[in-house]
C-alpha cells in the first residue's frame, strides 16, 4: 500500500484534541485511530504492538540478524489534529497533474492560489491532496503516520536490513501533552525523530523557549458620576499593560530566530480583566529578558495603581531542544545524510513553535524533527501531494539504511 492510500484513510478518522482538560488523551476519539493503527501494525508483522491507557501506540521491528549491535532508531508522529478548527468529516480531494493554477476547495469559496502560496509552483505535475475548504486536512501529522507505517511495511516485505526500529504514535501533541507520558523505557530507542515538519528538505533542531503568561487585573468600580480620582478601570489597565509591550515584537512582525509576545485572549470590565499571552524566543537570554519585562510591567502597574491591581503568573512550557542536541549533532547529521540520499539538499530551520521532540530531548531521548511534505497546517488550506508522501517514505528508508553505517 502506498503512503497516500493510508493517509486518505487516516485523515477521515476524527482525532482533534481538546484544551478543556488535562487528561491524556484529551479526547477519547483519538483511540479510534490508535486501535486502527495497532491492528494494521500487527497485520504487517510488527512486534509487541500495544495501545496503552493513554492512547499511545507502540510497535517494534527487531534488528535484522547481524545488526543487533546497531543503535535503535525511534520514529514518532502524533495522532491528533488541532482543537480549534474542525477535523471532523474531512473530505480529502485528489487533484491529478496539478497545472500551477488556482484550485478551488469544494464549494467553500476558498482556494489554493499560487499568488498567496508561492510554493505551489514547486508542486506542478504532482497530484495534490486538498480539503474541501471546511476542515483541516490532517497532514499535521497523519502524513507522518502514513510515511512511518509505509516505511515499516516496506522494511518487512522487501526484507531490508535494519537495526531495531521503535515506533510510537502519540496523542495530544497539538495541546502540548504529546511527549509527557511516552514510556521511554518501553520505547527503548537510542535516539528518535518526530516526523512532523513541513518541507522534506528541512531538519529542525531548534525550537522556541516557551512560556504562558496570564494577567489578572483588579479594578475599583464606582459610579462614574463620582469616579474622579477613585475609579480604576480594570479593562483600561489591561489595555495599558498591553501597550507597554513592544508593538514590533508581535508574531505578525517577526520571523526566523526573532521572538515575540503574543496576546491570545483578553476579557474584562471595570471590575476585573484578564490577559493571556504566550512568550517565545529561541535565545535563552532573550527569553529570560522577555519574562523580566513582564515582571517589570507588573511592578510598574502596582506602583501606579496600588498593590494587588495586577497579578502576573508565568508558566514555562518547554525549552529550546538545541540545548540538548548541540553536543550530539550526529543525530541531526544522520537526518541530513538521509535527505541528501533522497535527492535533496538539507536545510536546518528553527521551528517557530514547539514539538514533542523538545520535551523528549529534555527527558533524555534526543529527538530532532524532520519533514513530511505537508503545507499550510492548522487551517482549511492544508495540503500535501501523493509524490511528497512517497518521497517522505523514501527519506525514512534512507534514514533506516544509513543508521547501519
Amino acid at each position: 500500500m502506498r503512503a497516500y492510500e493510508r493517509f486518505i484513510q487516516y485523515v477521515q478518522v476524527h482525532t482533534a484534541s481538546s484544551e478543556e482538560t488535562d487528561a491524556t488523551p484529551t479526547t477519547q476519539r483519538q483511540f479510534d485511530l490508535s486501535r486502527l493503527l495497532a491492528k494494521e501494525m500487527e497485520a504487517m508483522g510488527m512486534q509487541n504492538v500495544l495501545v496503552d491507557e493513554h492512547a499511545y501506540v507502540y510497535g517494534f521491528l527487531p534488528a535484522t540478524e547481524g545488526f543487533e549491535d546497531k543503535p535503535c532508531i525511534g520514529l514518532i508522529a502524533h495522532l491528533d489534529t488541532i482543537p480549534d478548527f474542525s477535523g471532523e468529516n474531512v473530505k480529502p480531494t485528489l487533484v491529478p497533474d496539478y497545472d500551477g493554477g488556482v484550485v478551488a476547495l469544494g464549494e467553500s469559496g476558498k482556494a489554493l492560489d499560487p499568488a498567496q502560496f508561492p510554493h505551489l509552483k514547486k508542486l506542478i505535475g504532482h497530484t495534490l491532496i486538498t480539503t474541501d475548504g471546511t476542515t483541516v486536512l490532517g497532514a499535521d501529522d497523519k502524513a507522518g503516520i502514513a510515511e512511518i507505517m509505509t516505511a515499516c511495511e516496506r522494511v518487512i516485505t522487501e526484507k531490508l536490513p535494519h537495526g531495531r526500529i521503535a515506533v510510537c504514535f502519540s496523542p495530544d501533541e497539538e495541546v502540548g501533552h504529546g511527549a509527557s507520558l511516552l514510556d521511554l523505557e518501553r520505547f527503548g530507542a537510542d535516539f528518535a525523530y518526530t516526523v512532523d515538519g513541513e518541507e522534506l528538505d528541512q531538519v529542525n533542531c531548534e525550537t522556541f523557549n516557551a512560556a504562558g503568561a496570564s494577567w489578572e487585573v483588579h479594578g475599583f468600580n464606582i459610579h462614574p458620576g463620582s469616579a474622579k480620582d477613585q475609579m480604576i478601570n480594570a479593562a483600561l489597565v489591561a489595555m495599558e499593560i498591553n501597550a507597554l509591550l513592544p508593538a514590533a515584537e508581535r508574531p505578525e512582525h517577526t520571523e526566523d530566530h526573532e521572538g515575540f509576545y503574543h496576546l491570545t485572549e483578553m476579557q474584562g470590565n471595570v471590575e476585573k480583566a484578564e490577559l493571556h499571552y504566550i512568550i517565545r524566543d529561541h535565545d535563552a537570554a532573550s527569553f529570560a529578558a522577555r519574562e523580566k519585562t513582564m515582571r517589570q510591567i507588573e511592578k510598574y502597574i502596582n506602583e501606579k495603581y496600588g498593590a494587588g491591581t495586577a497579578r502576573l503568573t508565568i508558566r514555562e512550557q518547554y525549552r529550546n531542544m538545541i540545548e540538548k542536541l548541540e553536543d550530539h549533532m550526529e543525530v541531526v547529521e544522520l537526518a541530513e545524510r538521509a535527505i541528501r540520499a533522497a535527492g535533496m539538499e538539507p536545510v536546518r530551520v528553527p521551528i517557530r513553535g514547539g514539538t514533542d521532540g523538545a520535551q523528549l530531548s529534555f527527558r533524555g531521548l534526543l529527538c530532532p524533527n524532520i519533514g513530511t511534505g505537508g503545507y499550510c497546517c492548522h487551517g482549511p488550506h492544508e495540503h500535501t501531494t501523493v509524490e511528497n508522501l512517497d518521497r517522505g517514505t523514501e527519506l525514512l528508508l534512507h534514514l533506516i539504511r544509513l543508521n547501519l553505517e
